[in-house]
C-alpha cells in the first residue's frame, strides 16, 4: 500500500469524524481538506480550487436562487395551496396530498425550502381537519426528499453524479433521466407512509387539535400549568424601578407577560416600564424558581467594612488583576456576558468592560462584547497566565490589583450574604439558584466553617452557614431585598391570569429558518426583546417546551417560538427572512405581481436542458440572471438564499474525490468492495455500494458523500464489468433517502420542533421506508438502466 493513499483515506477518515463529532463546521472541514491536500502536493493548485467553477457547485447555487424566486413571487405558494385544497378532512387523504404536492415541487424547487414553505400550510391544514402535527410534517420532510429523486436538479447528489459521469467522458444525465427509478421510489414512498408508516408516527399534544390556527398555543407550550402573580407590596423597594432594573427575569428565571394594574392588564410589558407599588406581575415559568424565590427571604446580606473581611488583603497575595483586549475575530463578538460565561469558561471574574471613553462595571450579564474591548479581569495566578492560551484574548497586561479596586471603586462594595440553616438551597449550586444574577456579581470568595475558598467554582452545592462575598453595589443589595420583598397573590381570577390577548397585542408563533443567522445565538445575545419589540414566551424543541432561563437559551434551526406582542411588531417580524411565521393569520403574503415572470423563467431554464440545448449549468446561471435582472428576486436576497454551506462544502471535497483516485485510494477501496460482493454478481455489487451509501448518509452530508463515492463507483466499475450508470443512478437515490435521523438532512430537522418528534421517531418510520426504496430500486433499476452493458 503507497504512503499517498494512507495519506489520503487519513485525511478521509478524520473528515468523517469531524463530520460525526460536529466540532467544526462542515463547510470549515472541507476548506481544511482542501487546503491540506494543497499544501501537502495531494493535488495541484489547480484541482484544488476546481471545485469552485465545477458545473455542479455553480448550478446548485444557481438553483437556490432559481427556487427562492418561485418562493418569493408566489408561484410555489400557489401551487402548494391549490393542491391542499383537495386534501379533504380524513388523514390517509391529507398525508397523500401533502407528500406528493411537496414531491412535485420538490423535483424543481430546493427541498429544503419546499418543506419551509408548506410548514404553515400544513400546520394550518391539520389544526383545521383535528389532526396534530406529528401525523403530518414528518409525510412534508420525506415527501420533499423522495420528490427530489425525480429531476436532474431536484437534489445536489442528482448534479452531482451527472457531472462526475461527464468528467470521465460519459453521457451525462439528462433533466428527466432520474423519473423511472426516482418516480419508482416516490409513488412507492408516498404509498407506504399512507398505509403503513402513518401507524409508526406519533400522535402527540393533542392540545394542538384546535379549530383555528394557533387557537390552544399556550397549552401547545404548556404554559397554562407553570403561571402565578407576584404582587409589589407598599412600601417595596422594586416600585419606582424598571422592569429590567428589577432583575426578576435574570434573577429567577422567571418571565414577566403582563402587569395587571388598577384592574387592566397590560400585556408583554416594556423592559422600561416602570413597576409601581400594588402591581401584580404575571409570571411564568418553572415551578422550582417560584420556590427558589420564596427561599431568598431566608438570606441575610449585608454591606461590610473591607477590611473587616482581610479579603483584599488575601486578594492581592493569591489573586491578581489583568488587562486583556478581546481579538478580532473572537467567538465572543456579539455575545454577552452572561452566555460567555467566563467563570465556567477562563475560571476568571470580568471586573470592568474598558470602550472607548465608557467604563461598564457591576452587573455585566447584559453587557455585549466586541473585539477591541478592553477587559479587566480578577482571577487566580495560574488562570490569568493561562488566558494567553486561548485565541479569544490579546495584550495581556499586568496591573496592580489595589490601584484597580480604588480606580473604579471596587474595593469598598463588598457585601456578605449567608446561607441559613435548613435552607432549600443547601446542596445546590451558585448556577442552579442564580443568586449571582439576582445580585447582578459574581462570587468572590466562599467561607464555610474555617475555610475560605477564593473564586469558588459556581458549580460547587452550597452548604447551610456558607458565607459568599461578593463586590457590588448598594443599589444591587437594595434591588436583591427588593425581590425578598415580593408577595405571592393568590386572588387573581383565572381568566386573568392565562389571558394572552388584550387589544391588538396576541402571541404568534415562528420558528428559524432554514438560513436563519440567528442559529447558535443566545435571546440575550441578540437582545431578542429589544430588538423585535416582541416577548419570548416558551421555546419548542424536540416536542419539549423551554420556560425559564430562556435569556441564555441557545437557538438551533428548526427551533419553534411563542412570541407575545402587538400587532404591528408582529406583522414586522413576518417580512423577517430569519423566521417562519406558523400562525397564518400573521404571515407575509409574497409579491405575485412577478409570478407570470418567475415561472416563464424556470422553464426557460428547463427546456433547453431538455432539448440538449444547453449544459444545466449554463441554463442555471443565465435564469438566475434573469430572474434578478426582471425583479423576482433581489440582489441581496439571491445571495442570501444560496446555501453557502453546501457550496463551500462540495467544492471543497471535491479535490478530496480527485485525491482518492490519484493516489489509488479508491482503487484500494473499490477491491475491497469487489472482494466482499463479486462473488454475488452484479447485483451484489450494486447491493453493496447502495447500503455502503446509505449507511453513511446518517453521518457524512449528502453532497459529500457522493462526491467520495464516485471515484470509488468508477474503480468498481472498471473491475467488474458493471454498469457505471446503474451504479451511480443507485448511489444517488441512497444518498438523497435520508430519512433514518434528524440530522441526516435538513429538511428532518426543521420539522422536528413543530412536529414534537425524537430521535427515535424517525428510525421508526425512516429504517423501514429505507429498505422499501431499496428493494424498489433493485427492482427497477435494472430494467432500466442494465447492469452489464450490451456488448
Amino acid at each position: 500500500m503507497e504512503w499517498p493513499a494512507i495519506f489520503v483515506l487519513g485525511i478521509l477518515a478524520v473528515a468523517v469524524v469531524l463530520f460525526i463529532t460536529e466540532k467544526l463546521r462542515m463547510d470549515l472541514v472541507a476548506l481544511l481538506v482542501l487546503g491540506t491536500l494543497a499544501v501537502t502536493g495531494m493535488v495541484t493548485p489547480e484541482q484544488a480550487l476546481a471545485g469552485f467553477s465545477n458545473p455542479a457547485v455553480v448550478t446548485v447555487w444557481a438553483m437556490f436562487i432559481l427556487s427562492a424566486a418561485l418562493v418569493q413571487t408566489g408561484v410555489a405558494d400557489v401551487i402548494g395551496r391549490t393542491a391542499m385544497r383537495f386534501a379533504g378532512k380524513g388523514e390517509t387523504r391529507m398525508v397523500v396530498t401533502v407528500m406528493l404536492t411537496s414531491a412535485v415541487l420538490s423535483a424543481f424547487m430546493n427541498n429544503i425550502g419546499v418543506a419551509a414553505l408548506m410548514l404553515p400550510v400544513v400546520l394550518q391544514m391539520g389544526r383545521q381537519a383535528g389532526h396534530p402535527p406529528s401525523r403530518l410534517l414528518m409525510p412534508l420532510a420525506y415527501g420533499s426528499l423522495l420528490g427530489g429523486l425525480t429531476t436532474l436538479i431536484g437534489t445536489p447528489p442528482n448534479i452531482l453524479v451527472s457531472e462526475a459521469i461527464s468528467a470521465q467522458g460519459g453521457e451525462p444525465f439528462g433533466m428527466f433521466d432520474f423519473v423511472p427509478v426516482g418516480g419508482a421510489v416516490m409513488a412507492g414512498g408516498i404509498l407506504f407512509i399512507a398505509i403503513f408508516g402513518r401507524r409508526m408516527l406519533p400522535r402527540r399534544d393533542p392540545a394542538r387539535e384546535s379549530a383555528t390556527p394557533g387557537g390552544n398555543l399556550p397549552d401547545q407550550y404548556a404554559l397554562s400549568e407553570r403561571r402565578a402573580v407576584l404582587r409589589i407590596p407598599e412600601g417595596a423597594r422594586l416600585a419606582g424601578r424598571t422592569l429590567r432594573e428589577s432583575r426578576l427575569g435574570r434573577a429567577t428565571g422567571l418571565n414577566v407577560y403582563g402587569i395587571l394594574r388598577e384592574g387592566r392588564v397590560h400585556l408583554a410589558p416594556d423592559a422600561e416600564e416602570v413597576l409601581r407599588t400594588g402591581d401584580c406581575l404575571l409570571v411564568e415559568g418553572r415551578i422550582e424558581r417560584l420556590e427558589d424565590l420564596r427561599s431568598w427571604r431566608q438570606i441575610t446580606v449585608r454591606r461590610i467594612n473591607p477590611d473587616e473581611s482581610q479579603l483584599d488583603e488575601l486578594f492581592s497575595r493569591d489573586v491578581g488583576v489583568v488587562q486583556v483586549r478581546v481579538a478580532d475575530g473572537a467567538d465572543l463578538h456579539g455575545q454577552t456576558f452572561g452566555s460567555a460565561d467566563f467563570r465556567r469558561r477562563f475560571g476568571v471574574l470580568v471586573l470592568a468592560r474598558l470602550r472607548g471613553g465608557d467604563v461598564r462595571q457591576f452587573d455585566m450579564s447584559d453587557a455585549t462584547i466586541q473585539s477591541g474591548d478592553l477587559l479587566l479581569i480578577e482571577g487566580l495566578r495560574d488562570k490569568l497566565e493561562a488566558l494567553d492560551e486561548f485565541p479569544q484574548f490579546e495584550e495581556r497586561k499586568a496591573m496592580e490589583a489595589r490601584t484597580v479596586l480604588e480606580r473604579y471603586q471596587l474595593r469598598g462594595n463588598i457585601f456578605r450574604l449567608k446561607i441559613p440553616q435548613e435552607s432549600v438551597l443547601s446542596g445546590r449550586s451558585l448556577v442552579e439558584t442564580r443568586l449571582a444574577s439576582a445580585l447582578g456579581v459574581g462570587v468572590m470568595a466562599r467561607q464555610r466553617g474555617g475555610e475560605l475558598t477564593l473564586l469558588p467554582d459556581p458549580h460547587d452545592p452550597l452548604a447551610a452557614g456558607d458565607r459568599l462575598y461578593g463586590r457590588g453595589r448598594g443599589e444591587d443589595i437594595e434591588v436583591f431585598r427588593g425581590l425578598q420583598e415580593l408577595e405571592f397573590e393568590s386572588e387573581v381570577p383565572a381568566e386573568t391570569l392565562e389571558t394572552l390577548e388584550v387589544g391588538d397585542t396576541a402571541p404568534m408563533e415562528v420558528m428559524l429558518s432554514p438560513r436563519s443567522k440567528l442559529v447558535g445565538r443566545s435571546l440575550a445575545d441578540l437582545a431578542f426583546r429589544d430588538r423585535y419589540g416582541l416577548q419570548v414566551l416558551a421555546v419548542l424543541r424536540g416536542g419539549n417546551a423551554v420556560r425559564s432561563g430562556l435569556g441564555q437559551f441557545v437557538l438551533r434551526m428548526g427551533d419553534a417560538l411563542l412570541l407575545l406582542g402587538p400587532a404591528s411588531k408582529r406583522k414586522l417580524l413576518c417580512g423577517n427572512p430569519d423566521f417562519l411565521v406558523l400562525t397564518d393569520p400573521e404571515r407575509a403574503a409574497p409579491d405575485r405581481r412577478k409570478g407570470a415572470v418567475a415561472a416563464a423563467i424556470m422553464a426557460a431554464v428547463i427546456l433547453p436542458v431538455i432539448f440538449g440545448v444547453l449544459p444545466i449549468a449554463i441554463s442555471a446561471v443565465a435564469g438566475a440572471a434573469l430572474a434578478i435582472l426582471f425583479g423576482c428576486i433581489t440582489f441581496d436576497d439571491a445571495y442570501r438564499a444560496i446555501e453557502w454551506r453546501s457550496v463551500f462544502l462540495i467544492a471543497g471535497m471535491l479535490p478530496l474525490g480527485v485525491a482518492l483516485e490519484s493516489t489509488g485510494a479508491a482503487a484500494m477501496v473499490a477491491e475491497g468492495v469487489v472482494g466482499v460482493t463479486s462473488s454475488f454478481g452484479p447485483w451484489g455489487v450494486l447491493l453493496g455500494l447502495y447500503l455502503m451509501t446509505a449507511i453513511a448518509t446518517s453521518i457524512i452530508p449528502t453532497a459529500a458523500l457522493v462526491v467520495l463515492m464516485s471515484p470509488i463507483v468508477f474503480r468498481t466499475a472498471a473491475e467488474t464489468g458493471v454498469s457505471t450508470e446503474a451504479m451511480m443512478m443507485a448511489i444517488a437515490v441512497a444518498a438523497s433517502a435520508s430519512f433514518t435521523s434528524p440530522i441526516s438532512h435538513p429538511a428532518n430537522i426543521l420539522v422536528m420542533g413543530p412536529g414534537g418528534y425524537r430521535f427515535i421517531d424517525y428510525v421508526k418510520l425512516g429504517v423501514p421506508l429505507t429498505l422499501m426504496v431499496l428493494v424498489i430500486v433493485l427492482l427497477v433499476l435494472p430494467l432500466v438502466w442494465p447492469l452489464v452493458p450490451a456488448p
